[in-house]
């Protein structure tokens, strides 16, 4: 019975942890931004040679200012660049990311202002030194004062803070989305990191339905710009929000496969288990048949009989691993902050994994106390 216990409360969680993983990563994916597109220079191959996103240096400002304007399916663009800094406020200093983006940062990430103001268009255009900053940065060196007006240091650069974001949370890899300093694209540039390209672009597109069209336009923009020819590879990589949702779900099957084996593994071992006990119930209990069957009990009335209780004992295992399932996803939830996903449907299915194990492995003993000779059972001490 242990083994149907371990089976059917591996079943429970490994639905409830699949679940909740997948509803945090869709919910994650989706905070990103709305029908989003990330627009980096480099592509998996080029010459032949191998490099991957980020692996070249190619993208401008120019050209994120091009989609905007003549992708047709492109709602918004956003140049992006970051690097990690140390930033200082009186006696308190915060090691975090700095991010250069430009004024139709909030559009594309979907991400509103807590209080204060995002950048001007024209303090983007003379790198200006304003920052935005995410609320865990405010946590870490404002506390409960207003940071609205301050200024912080950003690699000894004196930047004067106009606006703070809301909360965001965390990303599916587990880092903070509010651990975030923003500046203007130009100014992480030209006074912060002394860039000549970017490091990426947010691209936002007018609807759900018109993310492949707005990929396949940016791609055919920036072969046009980049004046790549015809059977040359692309420079730059494009990912859609679908690909990123792709490749969590991905994950995600493996990790239920995983854990699915094991549910496997658990219930065969406890349906041997079972059928060891139903075999030597019917071996203890061979004169009991016998004066069944002499009282005019059939042979189908003593399989029926053993294939119920083995049934039973498949059912207990199944309730006592059902609450154990229930504990185990209630800490995996504490634990990783998913929403515990314990749903009617999982209890469901373990409970008739389990039924159907107990009729399964008690068939055979409930088959060989059903063709007992009544004499012979009777006769047996």
């Amino acid at each position: 019975m242990l083994g149907i216990i371990i089976g059917v409360a591996t079943v429970i969680s490994m639905l409830a942890i699949g679940t909740g993983a997948r509803t945090s990563v869709e919910s994650t994916i989706n905070s990103l931004g709305t029908n989003m597109l990330f627009v980096s220079p480099g592509s998996v191959t080029q010459g032949g040679v191998r490099s991957g996103a980020y692996g070249r240096s190619t993208l401008t400002a120019d050209d994120v200012g091009a989609m905007a304007k003549e992708c047709p399916s492109v709602l918004a663009a956003v140049p992006m660049t970051s690097n990690g800094a140390q930033i200082v406020y009186a006696n308190q200093n915060w090691q975090t990311q700095v991010s250069g983006a430009g004024v139709d940062y909030p559009i594309v990430r979907n991400w509103p202002l807590a209080k204060g103001r995002f950048f001007l268009e024209d303090e983007v255009r003379s790198g200006a030194k304003v920052a935005v900053l995410g609320q865990v940065v405010v946590d870490q060196l404002f506390g409960s004062e207003d940071p609205i007006d301050r200024t912080i240091r950003v690699r000894n650069v004196p930047v004067r803070v106009v606006g703070v974001l809301t909360e965001k949370g965390d990303t599916a890899m587990g880092n903070s989305q509010d651990d975030t300093v923003l500046v203007p694209y130009t100014t992480a540039m030209k006074r912060l990191f002394h860039l000549q390209f970017l490091r990426y672009a947010m691209v936002s597109a007018r609807s759900k339905d018109l993310v492949e069209k707005a990929k396949s336009e940016i791609s055919a923009l920036m072969r046009q710009r980049h004046r790549i020819g015809p059977g040359e590879e692309d420079d730059v990589s494009i990912r859609t929000q679908a690909e990123f949702a792709q490749t969590a779900a991905a994950s995600a099957r493996i990790f239920t496969m995983l854990l699915g084996g094991i549910a496997s593994v658990s219930l065969l071992v406890g349906g041997i288990g079972i059928m060891n006990i139903m075999l030597v119930s019917v071996t203890e209990r061979i004169r009991e048949i016998g004066i069944r069957m002499a009282l005019g009990a059939r042979s189908q009335d003593i399989l029926l009989q053993f294939l119920v209780e083995s049934m039973m004992l498949s059912l207990l295992g199944g309730t006592l691993g059902i609450m154990l399932g229930y504990g185990i996803s209630k800490g995996a939830a504490r634990f990783s902050e998913w929403p515990l996903m314990v749903s009617t449907e999982s209890v469901v299915i373990a409970f008739g994994f389990s039924a159907v194990v107990g009729v399964f492995f008690g068939l055979y003993p409930a088959f060989k106390a059903s063709r007992l000779d009544p004499i012979e059972a009777l006769r047996h001490e």
